[in-house]
């Protein structure tokens, strides 16, 4: 390795740790002042709250990593143009892509970083930060399996669920059981699919049984539709499911696969299993970006603006990443496609302006 190659990547991995640290702090004591309360409501332990926080934090750290870098690089590069050192190593026959290739291989190592997080760590460390949150803070009464079925004990009730989609909100293979105060059951409703609809849910193919009597004696009902009032909503399921940060990518390609034989529609899922990969490389793409911006002669007399400059760029990234995202959930775009649009538009952009600091 260089000699110019070892500076530039000692400068990058030191600005980065330093901002990492900024930014991680910052987001942990906003994240903190925000649920302190909920916290001391419930009484949970200090020691309870300080393992949520930390637990969180490998998850952060996967979602400001691209942003970091960009900073970074962009600060490192930025300075050396405004004291003419890119002037004077240009001069001595130094091209803009020969300084390229070292940030290029940090790019590269922080996406396989952010990957393995994805992966390895952020799984664990999410799934425990949620039981703390949910159970002991939140007391929502749902439990979940490690499948997809949802167990849900209310008042006087206990539904099961087969598969929530949280993207339209909708129950697949719903089982209610109603019982009475000596916890005899009085009402059974099987339903094939349930919406979420102006405060209630509406209900498609049911099978309404009502029993009667000491000697439960049964009455039977077919309902097309049947509006139900039921006692949790989607947001209650929303926070009970498993989450794809919580799974990996085998453990996700295999809940396709078991989704898909069911019969259910796994559209979402396979958006998230495309946006597993497609999104740690997004670091390739800041580097490349980052590096352009900041080589550009301008640059000498505005280093502030091309900061702001690219935090404006990563922001319009992560905002057409996440309404792609969207889209694919809609099923107006394809997983795969919506998964890589960003990347792939990104990327032209960070070439692009490359060739323009050449």
């Amino acid at each position: 390795m260089s000699i110019i190659s070892k500076y530039l990547t000692r400068e990058i991995l030191k600005l980065f740790a330093i901002i990492l640290a900024m930014v991680v702090g910052i987001y942990v004591i906003v994240d903190f002042f925000e649920k302190v309360d909920d916290f001391l409501e419930r009484g949970v332990p200090l020691t309870r709250a300080v393992l949520f926080f930390l637990f969180k934090i490998p998850f952060i750290f996967s979602q400001i990593l691209p942003v970091c870098v960009l900073l970074s690089v962009l600060v490192v590069f930025g300075l050396m143009n405004k004291n003419n050192e890119i002037v004077a190593l240009k001069s001595s026959g130094v091209s803009v892509y020969h300084l390229f290739k070292p940030v290029l291989i940090l790019g590269i190592l922080f996406s396989l970083l952010m990957f393995t997080l994805t992966e390895v760590v952020v799984p664990i460390t999410m799934a425990k930060a949620n039981v703390i949150w949910l159970k002991e803070v939140r007391n929502e009464p749902a439990v979940l399996t490690r499948e997809r079925n949802i167990w849900i004990r209310g008042n006087q009730a206990i539904t099961h669920i087969k598969f929530y989609h949280s993207a339209r909100k909708t129950m697949m293979g719903l089982t209610l059981n109603r019982f009475d105060k000596n916890f005899r059951l009085t009402r059974r409703i099987d339903a094939e699919r349930g919406v979420f609809d102006k405060g209630r849910w509406m209900l498609f193919n049911v099978m309404e049984q009502h029993l009667e009597g000491k000697y439960g004696k049964s009455r039977m009902k077919y309902h097309d539709q049947l509006s139900e009032k039921l006692e949790f909503f989607p947001d209650d399921l929303k926070h009970v499911a498993k989450k794809s940060e919580e799974m990996n990518y085998t453990e996700l390609k295999e809940l396709i696969l078991k989704v898909e034989a069911e019969g259910y529609d796994a559209t979402a899922y396979k958006v998230d299993l495309n946006s597993k990969i497609a999104f740690p490389l997004v670091c390739v793409i800041m580097c490349l970006i980052g590096t352009g911006i900041a080589l550009k002669g301008k640059v000498r007399e505005g280093l502030p603006a091309a900061i702001a400059y690219g935090i404006g760029i990563a922001f319009l990234y992560w905002i057409f990443f996440s309404f792609c995202i969207s889209l694919g959930y809609g099923e107006m775009l394809p997983p795969f496609v919506a998964a890589w649009v960003a990347n792939l538009v990104f990327l032209c952009f960070g070439i692009f302006t490359l060739l323009g600091a050449e």
